[in-house]
């Protein structure tokens, strides 16, 4: 069966298949200002083209995609296939680990929403596509990528701790919006700067250990989407990072899935 067909809740030991729809995102105040949020939001973002500033069209879904480098690379990808669909919009910069997560958001609202921003966006989330856990897994020494001397970011259990309050938080805050997690990618079987090979894998056993509790939150398994095609899609042979093939065709596969679930 392929991928696309079916989305796993651990545990639950059953496959959900369906479109959700949710449309009060598309609810608009006549107070936007567009001037207002641009120039907001170029305080806020990193210069790279995926934090380009996003235009809301209140006939379009709102799509968030919450992520670290990896998202990074497939963000123009994802808009360009949701484009007569969704306005797809990410967090402003590298999402980072996952204690960064909360604040971020928090950080998000209260620079380009309204009532925070006089003039600012006023639509909720349709889909919030979001994933952490390859900046967890990492090692460092005074900031630095170091895996003999280092210490990892993030332990199993502060992981799965912090999870646990991001997907309450997601709840809490965005009720109507269908939520997505994706698993963390692989670090390279022949390790990477900062990082150890298998790592992805045990925190990713542990994501989805959490998200279980969570009937309601679908999982990508971007992991086993992207794993077979490492050799090829890989920027080094051990590089975290991903070629523009790669980038491309992760970018695919994430807008499939969220197009399902607009």
């Amino acid at each position: 069966m392929k991928r696309r067909e079916f989305v796993k809740y651990l545990g639950a030991g059953s496959v959900y298949i369906g479109v959700v729809s949710c449309g009060a995102s598309r609810v608009f105040s006549n107070s936007y200002n567009e001037a207002a949020c641009r120039e907001a939001w170029k305080k806020l973002a990193n210069k790279e083209p995926a934090f380009a500033y996003v235009t809301p069209d209140p006939k379009l879904k709102k799509v968030f995609l919450y992520g670290d480098s990896i998202s990074i690379g497939y963000t123009n990808t994802v808009r360009k296939e949701l484009a007569d669909k969704a306005n797809v919009f990410r967090i402003f910069n590298n999402g980072g680990s996952s204690d960064m997560f909360i604040p971020k958001m928090e950080q998000l609202k209260q620079t380009m929403f309204e009532p925070n921003l006089k003039g600012g966006w006023d639509f909720t989330w349709d889909v919030i596509h979001f994933n952490v856990g390859l900046h967890d897994l990492k090692y460092l020494k005074d900031e630095k990528l170091d895996v003999k001397n280092g210490k990892q970011v993030s332990s199993i259990e502060v992981y799965k701790k912090n999870l646990v309050e991001i997907c309450n938080y997601l709840k809490k805050e965005f009720p109507k919006a269908k939520l997505i997690f994706a698993t963390t990618t692989a670090v390279p079987d022949e390790g990477a700067e900062g990082r150890i090979a298998g790592d992805s894998e045990i925190y990713n056993q542990a994501a989805l250990e959490v998200i279980a509790s969570y009937p309601s939150i679908l999982i990508n398994d971007l992991y086993s989407f992207t794993k077979p095609h490492a050799a090829e899609w890989h920027i080094a042979p051990a590089n975290v990072h991903y070629n523009n093939q790669g980038k491309t065709a992760q970018g695919k596969e994430v807008a499939g899935i969220i197009a399902e679930n607009l």
